[in-house]
């Protein structure tokens, strides 16, 4: 009996052997992935202390240079966003209302060259020649460097309807000189209708195009002055879970200090302190440059198309001589000048209002008010020139009232130079300021993407050696 289960005990201990590898393939052991095995390991390590620190220095060193990539990539967003303020958008809506003034002023000396006849027309022409040329240059280059903004290809539209009817209008002009060397009365006609182009078809293109430009501008100045959210966060992140790693350190080892997570830490403080104060520094001087400058320069420049809109329907009054009238059966051109009036210098009383009063506003100091100040005066002295030749003109004195108009120093046409004078004094010292207070804005970004990349490898460097240090004490 006994041998019996003897026998049988050591005959059942074959079958618990595993089954050589050539054997039937349902007797092999299943092996697991290197992948399964992998993650068994890093389980393994991350309930120990050292693995638990291989990740903490892995996440820190992920944070701190995660921070120092955000502020690199946004801040060169926004500095490359106040470049294009200083080097692409202003000049561009300079650029755009050149082309208005331009056009309006070649429109008003073609009607003034009309009215001089020979004694002034050699003087006229060359100043319309130079608008015109002016305008073709400015159109030129628009094309060339403009690019499209808020609705698709706005600013090319309008440069293209321009370049298309500039040419339409000089023939209307030259046609009606033509007319008028012969002493035919048509040429006031065409004059009229050149000038109904004019306002109806060019002016209009050319605001549009000054609109493209002026939002483009716009544009430009919100996304150089946009904070830098994301960066800001990730900063934040990075400085908060260093400050963690540190307690936790203290907490566990009752050192006070790592070396390595507190360099990380400086340099990470100080890279975020960079951020906030240089992005600080660059939106106060852009918002200067805005306020004291691109507002200033814009509202200057629609005072002076302002003064050279009314000087051309002074001019036309004389010209059409009551053949033009509005519905209630005035003089259009009369009508239109005191509107112009009414928008450059307000109603006429002893401030200045309308356009002349806003720049005397915005302007930032005595050298930008003082031109403006000059203007107004010109155009109170403009205002009363105007009516006494409006007065000799209702009388039937149409010789005095032309003497009046484009006569000598006591003209309307001299109160106009001085006014349009004024304005440009006005405007290239409100340029000036402009560009100081941009280049300020667009230099505090000066360095921050650079040098907040270094930083940020530095801190990252400082929190793996310090992590480094502390896993130093198991081994």
């Amino acid at each position: 009996m006994s041998s019996t289960s003897s026998v049988t005990s050591v005959s059942a201990v074959p079958s618990a052997v595993p089954a050589p590898a050539g054997g039937a393939p349902g007797s092999a052991v299943r092996r697991r992935s290197a992948w399964a095995e992998g993650l068994d390991r890093l389980r393994a390590a991350a309930v120990t202390e050292p693995g638990r620190l291989r990740a903490i220095g892995a996440v820190l060193a992920l944070l701190v240079l995660l921070f120092g990539t955000a502020t690199a990539w946004q801040v060169s967003d926004r500095s490359a966003a106040a470049d294009d303020v200083v080097e692409r958008s202003q000049p561009l809506t300079a650029d755009a209302a050149s082309i208005y003034r331009s056009l309006a002023d070649a429109d008003t000396t073609a009607a003034g060259g009309f009215l001089a006849g020979g004694a002034g027309s050699a003087a006229s022409r060359a100043r319309y020649a130079a608008d015109i040329t002016t305008a073709s240059n400015l159109l030129v280059k628009a094309s060339a460097n403009t690019r499209g903004s808020g609705s698709p290809d706005a600013a090319g539209v309008q440069i293209a309807t321009l370049s298309k009817l500039l040419p339409r209008y000089t023939g209307l002009v030259e046609t009606a000189r033509a007319n008028n060397r012969l002493g035919l009365p048509l040429g006031g006609a065409y004059l009229r209708y050149a000038n109904d182009q004019m306002r109806k078809e060019l002016l209009p293109a050319a605001q549009a195009l000054y609109d493209a430009e002026t939002a483009r501008l716009s544009a430009d100045y919100g996304r150089a002055k946009d904070w830098p959210w994301f960066a800001l966060a990730a900063g934040v992140v990075a400085i908060g879970a260093l400050v963690w790693a540190q307690r936790r350190n203290y907490r566990r080892t009752n050192r006070v200090f790592n070396r390595g997570l507190l360099a990380a830490t400086a340099a990470s403080a100080a890279v975020l302190l960079w951020l906030v104060a240089g992005h600080a520094v660059a939106r106060a001087e852009l918002t200067r440059s805005y306020e004291h400058g691109a507002r200033s320069l814009r509202v200057l420049n629609e005072a002076r198309i302002d003064a050279l809109q009314a000087r051309g329907d002074e001019n036309l009054t004389l010209v059409a001589r009551g053949a033009v009238l509005t519905g209630d059966q005035k003089d259009f051109y009369e009508v239109g000048f005191r509107a112009g009036m009414r928008d450059l210098a307000g109603a006429g009383g002893p401030a200045a209002g309308g356009r002349l009063g806003a720049a005397l506003a915005l302007a930032g100091d005595d050298a930008g008010r003082r031109p403006v100040r000059d203007a107004v005066a010109a155009v109170r002295e403009w205002q009363a020139r105007h009516a006494a030749a409006r007065e000799a003109d209702d009388k039937g004195d149409y010789g005095r009232a032309l003497a009046k108009v484009i006569g000598s120093d006591a003209s309307t046409g001299a109160s106009f130079d001085r006014v349009d004078a004024g304005l440009q004094q006005a405007l290239v010292h409100e340029q000036d300021r402009f560009r100081s207070a941009a280049d300020g804005g667009r230099g505090a970004f000066g360095g921050l993407a650079v040098g907040a990349g270094v930083l940020a490898v530095l801190a990252a460097a400082g929190a793996v050696l310090g992590i480094g240090r502390r896993l130093s004490e198991y081994r």
